[in-house]
């Protein structure tokens, strides 16, 4: 794996501040759009953002033949995660949301542990999950220090079985963009799914076209053009590039981002149980991040 350079560090950094805010913005989104049609409407932004940028980088973004199969896995799989992620956001508060998808790098490091050779799970990645799962079950075994009525124990473990996609889509989608092209990826596993989202949304959704005002609208813009656009292609290159559980490993910088946003545009409560989970996710999150010592030395 290529050594990570400093600039790097700090990219990552902004990248998952950016990302802690993305359940906000789901919220925001979710006020008018339900998450079939929340998906439709923040992909096709986020393609249009893709495609503007393959035409002026010059990058050919047809399939060839051998390309089709995996992306349309990837696309599939990517349907899948954003439809529970949403669905189970909608059901949970703004900083639970934000502390249970942040899990997702656990998953993402066991994944390259069986997927990526040379990427290996150690004892201290192994005592991180434990620690970061243990954080994760206080929050659910006491409802994140809610009332019975403020948590849904189904929106929780909806948004956990999300997490656990996300972090397989993750290194799948990184082996892949060793192959092809990382806008083609990133573009065709939005792109793919998008009639599944419309369809889905027409079938079984209604816009709550009452409350469309510019919360919704830019929690939509959000999640396209920062997350969807920008955010995943620099993700998806940085996990191609250096160590994927090393890379996805920094999240631990998400959920601390995702409470503190919810707390101060949600108006959300910081409870002890919240507190006491965010903690142990991101030392976690910390552990599994921390390169092994080099033997040979």
């Amino acid at each position: 794996m290529t050594r990570m350079p400093v600039q790097a560090f700090f990219i990552i950094i902004g990248i998952q501040i950016l990302w802690g805010g993305n359940p906000v913005a789901v919220k925001f989104g979710l006020e008018a759009f339900p998450p079939l049609w929340s998906g439709f409407f923040r992909f096709t932004s986020a393609i249009l953002c893709l495609l503007v940028w393959a035409r002026i980088r010059n990058i050919s973004m047809w399939p060839r033949a051998g390309e089709w199969k995996p992306l349309i896995i990837l696309g599939a799989v990517f349907f899948i995660q954003i439809w529970t992620m949403n669905f189970g956001f909608d059901l949970s508060t703004g900083a639970i949301s934000s502390i249970l998808i942040s899990t997702h790098p656990l998953f993402a490091a066991l994944f390259a542990h069986l997927l990526v050779k040379g990427d290996r799970l150690t004892g201290v990645k192994i005592v991180g999950m434990a620690i970061a799962f243990s954080g994760t079950s206080l929050i659910i075994l006491r409802g994140g220090g809610l009332r019975t009525e403020d948590f849904s124990l189904f929106g929780a473990s909806v948004i956990m079985f999300s997490a656990i996609i996300l972090g397989w889509r993750l290194i799948f989608a990184s082996q892949m963009a060793k192959e092809l092209e990382t806008t083609k990826v990133v573009c065709w596993q939005m792109l793919l799914p998008l009639w599944a989202f419309a369809l889905g949304g027409f079938l079984f959704e209604e816009i709550t076209w009452q409350n469309i005002g510019w919360q919704p609208i830019a929690g939509l813009l959000y999640q396209g053009i920062i997350i969807a656009g920008l955010g995943f292609m620099i993700n998806t290159w940085m996990l191609k590039t250096y160590s994927p559980s090393v890379v996805v490993s920094f999240g631990f910088i998400a959920p601390l981002s995702g409470v503190a946003f919810s707390i101060w545009l949600l108006g959300e409560q910081f409870t002890w149980v919240v507190a006491i989970g965010v903690t142990c996710v991101g030392l976690g999150l910390l552990l599994i991040a921390k390169k092994p010592k080099d033997k040979s030395a």
